[in-house]
């Protein structure tokens, strides 16, 4: 179990350890040399503000915004939620300056995106330098599936028997494009508008493709970006969150009112137009980017380390097979489908509290009181709600007209290893992507600030 947990965690700081499946054309090495020697901002994986501060050992200031403050104080209960920090307090970082508190880029437009939440300030004070291990959430498939598993009599025979269904159905659509995307991990080259447009056909069928591929292009974004932006918010140690913010309303119509990654399904044609409004300079690299990185990154979130990428076929293989061949792919497919059904809201705490609880007990043990996101350390960081050896204090906080936030109301209110309410997504979703992607931004503005849009659903990593 503390092994699934390790290869579910990295530190950019010390070379790849995890096992990776045979015949990959390219190692994690291999990328994390490219990564971080050779793009742009890739110094900031491992010298972002963030991470610095973490392996400083000194008291670390996180930003939160909740809606409902008043709940906070008369219950004295901080609850923490699921998604891609598993079961912490989702926060962005603060740096304590002179003038106040400043909010990370993330903060900034966390505060701008949600003004009907108060923004609190937390001071968590470690017992010792953080490690700087990162949670992803890409690899959390088999640790789904052993959930899944070990729970699996909580859901009716027939609810068993159409999420197997739902698998098999999925596996069979989109064999084809998995399959496709095995052998270009193994060295294959497939066109890349072909290889896009092949992914966003299948990502309907395995919804899970819609998150890798949204991750890779933030990671693109993020990491290529040179526009006045994006070097503003490198010279204080922080990636650009606005790029990927920007991207995902601009694919799909109505991601304002459901944030929900499954439907990310732009083809080869709309993510030029995407890219193009957003940086034009990056528009020629991002399609072979999206071939070479996404297909690397299936065969290591999908398949078991024993496995060889060259060999490996989804067709015809059932998912009773996979679940030894490809146990990452199974169990994030049976995530993302077992929360569609309409009992899943009763039976939430039942599944995603035992997976909270074995991430606590791998942070107590690795010393990480604040966890974050680790497919990039760009800022999406939580606070861990049992860590035993760490003082934590609250504050609500007042934000000043140049930006800066102010203690206003220390609020006494104790972290609690409960799990916060979860709402059911629609189980029929809309999909409706942008035929003429819209960008409201000036790409010579140090500090452009999003349309204002209405506080946005999000179905959890």
């Amino acid at each position: 179990m503390h092994d699934e947990w390790d290869h579910a965690h990295t530190d950019y700081t010390r070379p790849a350890q995890h096992p990776a499946p045979a015949s990959l054309a390219e190692s994690e090495d291999d990328w994390r040399r490219y990564l971080q020697g050779d793009t742009l901002n890739g110094w900031l994986i491992q010298h972002s503000a963030m991470t610095e501060a973490l392996a400083s050992g000194q008291p670390m200031y996180l930003l939160h915004t909740t809606k409902d403050i008043s709940a906070i104080r008369t219950s004295g209960e901080l609850h923490v939620s699921t998604g891609c920090l598993v079961g912490a307090l989702y926060c962005s970082p603060l740096v304590r300056q002179r003038q106040g508190w400043r909010p990370h880029n993330l903060g900034a437009y966390l505060m701008q995106s949600k003004p009907n939440t108060t923004p609190m300030i937390f001071e968590i004070t470690p017992d010792a330098p953080i490690p700087t291990k990162g949670v992803n959430y890409l690899h959390l498939g088999a640790i789904h599936l052993r959930t899944y598993l070990r729970y699996q009599s909580f859901l009716t025979p027939a609810e068993n028997d159409h999420l197997e269904r739902a698998l098999t159905s999925g596996l069979r659509t989109a064999a084809v494009f998995l399959d496709t995307a095995l052998r270009n991990a193994a060295g294959h080259v497939t066109a890349a508008p072909e290889f896009i447009d092949r992914l966003a056909a299948a990502v309907p069928a395995v919804p899970f493709l819609g998150y890798l591929y949204f991750e890779v292009l933030s990671e693109y974004l993020m990491l290529h970006s040179a526009s006045t932006e994006t070097k503003s918010y490198a010279q204080v140690g922080e990636l650009n969150n606005w790029l990927y913010k920007r991207l995902a309303f601009a694919a799909v119509d109505s991601m304002h009112e459901l944030f929900d990654l499954a439907r990310f399904k732009p083809r080869h044609q709309q993510l030029v137009q995407l890219i193009d409004r957003l940086e034009p300079a990056l528009v020629p690299g991002v399609a072979e980017y999206v071939r070479r990185r996404l297909s690397h990154l299936f065969a290591r979130t999908a398949l078991h380390p024993s496995q060889d990428a060259a060999t490996v076929t989804f067709r015809g293989t059932d998912p009773g097979t996979l679940q030894e061949v490809a146990p990452g792919l199974i169990g994030q497919m049976i995530f993302r489908e077992i929360r569609y059904m309409s009992r899943y809201q009763r039976l939430y705490h039942c599944f995603e509290k035992a997976k909270a609880l074995e991430a606590w007990d791998y942070w107590n043990h690795e010393g990480i009181p604040t966890p974050f996101n680790g497919i990039l350390p760009k800022g999406e960081i939580g606070i861990h709600p049992i860590y035993p050896r760490s003082d934590i204090r609250a504050w609500t906080a007042a934000q000043d007209n140049k930006g800066f936030l102010h203690p206003a109301q220390e609020v006494t209110a104790a972290f609690t290893p409960h799990l916060a309410s979860w709402w059911a997504p629609p189980r029929h979703r809309v999909q409706k992507p942008t035929a003429d992607p819209r960008m409201t931004m000036d790409r010579g503005a140090p500090s452009p600030r999003p349309s204002h849009r209405p506080f946005t659903k999000e179905i959890s990593a």
